[in-house]
C-alpha cells in the first residue's frame, strides 16, 4: 500500500493485495484521513470485491467528503455507490470540481 498526500487529497495505492486485504489495511488507516479526500488507485481489481468499501463510501460521503475509485478495469455503470473513474490525473479534476460545488453551495 502506498500513500500520497495532495493538500485535503490522499492517494491510496494497492500494491499487490487482494482487495479484502486492502481493505482490511485501509480500515485501520481511515480514522487518519476520514477529513481528507480520499482516492483509491486499484492495480489489480481482479483480486476481490469493491463492495467491502461500500459502508466506509457512503460514511465518507455523508461526511461531505469525496471517495473515489481509480481503476482502468472496472466500469461506473456496474458501481451504484462509488465514484469509479479510468485515471488519476481524472480524480484529482472530478475532486477538484466537487470542491468547487462545495464552495458554492451545490
Amino acid at each position: 500500500m502506498k500513500i500520497d498526500s495532495h493538500g485535503k487529497t490522499v492517494v491510496i495505492t494497492q500494491d499487490k493485495l487482494s482487495l479484502i486485504e486492502f481493505y482490511k489495511k485501509f480500515l485501520v488507516l481511515y480514522e487518519r484521513f476520514k477529513s481528507e479526500d480520499i482516492i483509491i488507485h486499484l492495480t489489480d481489481s481482479s483480486l476481490g470485491s469493491l463492495e467491502c468499501f461500500s459502508d466506509l463510501v457512503s460514511k465518507h460521503i455523508i461526511a461531505k467528503h469525496c471517495f473515489v475509485v481509480v481503476s482502468i478495469e472496472l466500469n461506473q455503470e456496474d458501481f451504484e455507490n462509488f465514484i469509479i473513474i479510468p485515471t488519476l490525473h481524472e480524480a484529482h479534476d472530478f475532486i477538484e470540481m466537487e470542491l468547487m460545488q462545495r464552495e458554492l453551495g451545490l
